[in-house]
């Protein structure tokens, strides 16, 4: 697919949100830093700039800034290649570098193209199922849920779950579970096999409730990895883009985190003993929390007793202590738990008003 490539371009002078703008508006999943004569100085994926993120930056910080931090990396040199090059030599390049897109340049390094894996693989199925948590009693929002799950609630024009369904489609996730457990007819009757949905919908039902990660041990274990989403949340979060950044990083589980700003609404008071160094009237204090969204690698299925409860934090802290690899995956794009009713008429009202 072509894309106009005056919306794959960034300067150095721009910020990360200025990048994050661009990588959403083209939707290759990549922004290319570029001179005023459009000559190549340096990319930058999804993968970079939630690297960067994770590392202190936020949306202020100029592209220039996050290229010199990735020149230490093993991301540092873009893979580019020339005009001519054949769809077999780019598909190779692409194998043996690790990489999903590739600018294309003339003999001055002006960038003349860009091609993706989906443009040469346009059908390639994402080796990706996803388990979509939906049994929780929603107690916070009676008594919306006195009749129906969480997940059914109506957002807009549409329950809620029907909407991550969707998103899951769109990212090329056909095979979807869903763990039942409160009034799991209400969910089944109204999707069946998921086919009217354009996905195969499989139902895990839980005799009683076996926590975040519990419903795992009831899938059978496959080749695909797992995405896992709770039932609750409405978010834009790029499935594919979490998926990729998983694989860069080798990961065995990727736990999607949102940045959480807490006011405090007094003035802090440092001290040293009885001392006191200094005073900060009103912080902010900024800290990653768990977004509810979550991918792991095949192997992850072994740490999972059948039947037994088990919490996603002690799967992780579990996957921590036998020094498995656990990565964040920073979400910026809209996201929101819908807990408590307030949560719910704030869904109702983004929707409403297009910012979702």
């Amino acid at each position: 697919m072509a894309v106009d490539l005056k919306f794959c371009f960034v300067s150095t002078e721009q910020t990360i949100g200025d990048t994050i703008a661009c990588i959403d508006r083209n939707a290759r999943g990549i922004a290319l830093v570029v001179d005023k004569n459009h000559r190549l100085l340096g990319t930058l994926t999804d993968g970079d700039i939630r690297r960067a993120i994770l590392e202190g930056s936020d949306l202020k910080t100029s592209v220039s800034e996050v290229l010199c931090a990735k020149s230490n990396s093993y991301y540092s040199e873009p893979v580019t290649a020339s005009e001519g090059t054949e769809r077999g030599a780019l598909l190779r390049l692409m194998q043996e570098r690790g990489v999903r897109q590739i600018p294309i340049v003339d003999a001055a390094q002006r960038v003349v193209s860009l091609v993706t894996m989906e443009d040469l693989l346009p059908d390639q199925v994402i080796p990706l199922r996803a388990l979509v948590m939906a049994g929780g009693l929603g107690s916070r929002l009676l008594p919306k849920t006195e009749n129906l799950p969480k997940p059914m609630l109506p957002v807009g024009d549409r329950p809620l779950i029907e909407d991550i369904f969707v998103q899951l489609r769109q990212a090329g996730i056909k095979r979807v579970n869903v763990a039942t457990h409160y009034k799991s007819d209400k969910i089944s009757g109204y999707f069946g096999d998921g086919h009217n949905f354009g996905i195969e919908l499989n139902y895990v039902t839980e005799d009683s409730p076996l926590g975040t990660a519990g419903a795992i041990g009831l899938l059978q274990p496959e080749g695909d990895n797992l995405l896992i989403i709770n039932g609750d949340i409405l978010t834009r979060v790029d499935f594919r883009a979490m998926f990729s950044f998983h694989q860069e990083q080798n990961a065995e589980l990727t736990v999607g985190v949102r940045k959480y700003d807490l006011k405090v609404p007094y003035g802090v008071v440092e001290c040293d003993g009885i001392l006191v160094t200094k005073v900060i009237e009103k912080p902010v204090i900024n800290f990653f929390v768990n977004a509810g969204v979550y991918l792991l690698s095949t192997s992850v299925h072994d740490y999972i007793p059948p039947g037994n409860r088990c919490d996603m934090t002690d799967l992780i802290q579990i996957l921590i202590r036998d020094k498995k690899e656990v990565v964040s995956f920073p979400i910026w794009e809209y996201w929101l738990d819908i807990g408590q009713i307030s949560d719910y008429e704030r869904a109702q009202s983004d929707i409403r008003r297009g910012r979702v």
